[in-house]
């Protein structure tokens, strides 16, 4: 099965539409209002209403409160969720929506226990670990320390760009992997052809 794409730090119709263009299977909108990619979940809206039918619309959210997610659920009408604080799983499944969970990845953390602890996601993403940010991080961590087989999809993220999701995919061929700033030409403004090379290194990846 062909590695799905989410393009994160959406914050333009432009680069919406170049990145479905390009083949994203979904979108992100952060709402998370101390990152540089943050939009407003009604400018999101205007956005999200723009786009194909098949294409995931995902608000991103870190540490928000249940009224905050409920107002830019409304506002954006996004059709997916994607936590990457310390919610836990009662908090995320309580809005009727499918979820992603974000964890960094330590040498200490245990995937099967995690994906047991949040077994109503869609999905788990494993991003970079960081101090200081919650994603973001621009770098990558060790594939291989992943395990080969979770009972949960895997979405990677943390330093993909164009050189190197082949090899990620070759190496543990995720479920999805999640890309923003190694398609950027700066924070919140996206380069159609660097999410085009990302997107044929997917594919070229399935081959």
């Amino acid at each position: 099965m062909k590695t799905k794409v989410k393009i994160c730090g959406i914050t333009n119709l432009k680069n919406a539409l170049e990145a479905t263009e390009t083949g994203a299977d979904a979108l992100g909108f952060v709402f998370f209002k101390d990152s540089p990619r943050y939009i407003e979940p009604k400018e999101a809206r205007k956005i999200i209403s723009k786009l194909p039918a098949f294409v995931l619309r995902v608000g991103l959210f870190v540490n928000a409160s249940k009224e905050e997610v409920l107002s830019a659920i409304s506002d954006s009408k996004v059709n997916m969720l994607q936590f990457h604080g310390d919610e836990d799983e009662n908090f995320c499944s309580q809005f009727n929506l499918p979820y992603i969970k974000a964890i960094a990845f330590t040498d200490s953390l245990n995937l099967l226990e995690y994906c047991r602890l949040y077994d109503s996601s869609a999905a788990i993403l494993i991003d970079t670990f960081s101090n200081q940010k919650r994603g973001g991080t621009g770098k990558t961590f060790n594939w291989n320390l992943l395990p080969k087989k979770l009972p949960l999809p895997i979405i990677v993220a943390g330093g993909l760009d164009s050189s190197n999701v082949r090899n990620l995919i070759d190496t543990i061929n995720p479920y999805g992997v999640d890309v923003s700033g190694g398609v950027e030409q700066k924070k919140g403004i996206k380069d159609y052809n660097k999410m085009k090379n990302f997107i044929l290194g997917v594919n070229d990846a399935a081959l």
